[in-house]
């Protein structure tokens, strides 16, 4: 099972269980509609927010470079739209037969529910995938970077080194040739010139 179908059946299963005691909550304290609404929201923001930090504080400590993170921001996209979907669909299924579940038509629920549940669960899973990668990242050690075969490289193409190899020496005197000569008796032989000082101009 992928990630974001894992966190959508939950999210989605747990905005019907939020669902179905918001109304059996207000049916028994009608004067406290709005405090009822808000509490169960605020805990669906909880679990919604403590499984996001899990899942950067595990994505840090697997992955310490950041360019080689995953993608947490579609996984919880994807969840949050598949959570809102479902639980409008089951919480209109379900209103049905309860009628104590304060439930809108079918359209509703597919579109202005579905993206308020997509909304919350996507900002504060996100919200807390930051705060558990930053937790995470201000106790690691800073490590430079180093990119592999940079040194081999300028070694190769280091062209100042190859002209300073065959080049005159720092003090003063050419190199000396050892490449073979012509003879007068049609041979040939290794001729060494002695190495000379340069002569400096007064």
């Amino acid at each position: 099972m992928s990630k974001w179908l894992l966190r959508g059946l939950v999210f989605a299963a747990l905005m019907v269980i939020v669902r179905l005691v918001q109304g059996a909550a207000i049916n028994v304290w009608e004067t406290k509609a709005s405090l009822i609404s808000v509490v169960l929201v605020l805990l669906f923001i909880i679990a919604v927010f403590a499984w996001g930090m899990i899942d950067g504080r595990a994505d840090a400590r697997s992955n310490p470079d950041p360019e080689r993170r995953s993608d947490l921001a579609m996984t919880w996209l994807l969840a949050g739209l598949f959570a809102g979907i479902v639980s409008g669909f089951v919480a209109w299924f379900i209103g049905i037969f309860y009628k104590n579940l304060y439930v809108e038509g079918l359209l509703n629920e597919l579109t202005t529910f579905a993206a308020f549940t997509a909304l919350l669960t996507f900002l504060f899973a996100i919200l807390g995938a930051t705060i558990g990668r930053w937790l995470v990242d201000r106790k690691a050690v800073q490590q430079p970077r180093r990119r592999e075969g940079m040194d081999d490289d300028r070694a190769d193409t280091d062209v100042f080194a190859a002209v300073r190899s065959g080049g005159p020496r720092d003090d003063g005197t050419e190199t000396q040739q050892t490449t073979p000569v012509s003879t007068q008796g049609g041979g040939t032989e290794r001729a060494d010139e002695p190495t000379t000082p340069r002569q400096q101009q007064p």
